[in-house]
């Protein structure tokens, strides 16, 4: 066999000899070539923003949806390939259908649903990531990011897709700043590193 993977990229149970998993770097390789998608903790609350491929003059607006409100109280962004990450949603939405569970046991149960998915030869790996955001009275505002490994971090701003807009996030004050203040410069500054065309649009 020939090339990158020389026959250990086959399946997501196979370790390289210098032990990589070339299958989850793929999965990551979908997300890098996504659309970019970030979050950011703010005094009250998450403010997401997503970069939206326009796929044909003739899409119909809100139908390529990147982000999804899933319960009152928390909210998924994804970058990658938009039909994995509706799984993940749906899984999501299920697991807090009879119950409310706080930010770090939704994103565990998140996280090893991913995970599952790379321990079997059966099945591939997610090509998502996906930025969860919770809310509750006492911990407030909690954002975790989630890679296609099933690993789960807790950030108080993340950027997936273009590492450039991790700039944005950094010369953001925001443990200090209202939901309503980020929307509108955040949306300015962000555009300066993605002008809108006619094949994406933020």
């Amino acid at each position: 066999m020939s090339g990158t993977g020389s026959g250990y990229d086959l399946s997501a149970t196979t370790y390289s000899p210098d032990g990589r998993v070339f299958q989850i770097e793929y999965a990551q390789k979908a997300v890098d070539n996504g659309g970019t998608a970030l979050a950011l903790c703010c005094k009250d609350g998450i403010v997401f923003a997503n970069e939206k491929f326009l796929l044909s003059k003739m899409l119909v607006p809100g139908t390529n949806k990147r982000i999804f409100p899933v319960d009152r109280h928390a909210t998924l962004a994804i970058s990658g390939l938009v039909a994995d990450a509706k799984q993940i949603v749906e899984r999501v939405q299920a697991s807090i259908f009879y119950s409310r569970y706080p930010g770090p046991v939704l994103a565990d149960r998140v996280a090893m649903f991913m995970h599952m998915y790379t321990l079997y030869w059966s099945v591939r790996p997610f090509g998502s990531t996906v930025l969860l955001g919770v809310y509750d009275e006492v911990e407030g505002p909690q954002l975790y990011g989630i890679d296609p490994s099933g690993t789960a971090i807790k950030f108080k701003g993340i950027a997936v897709g273009t590492s450039i807009f991790y700039l944005v996030i950094d010369s953001l004050q925001h443990p200090r700043i209202h939901q309503g203040r980020v929307a509108r410069p955040g949306a300015l500054k962000l555009r300066n590193f993605c002008q809108p065309t006619q094949r994406c649009l933020m």
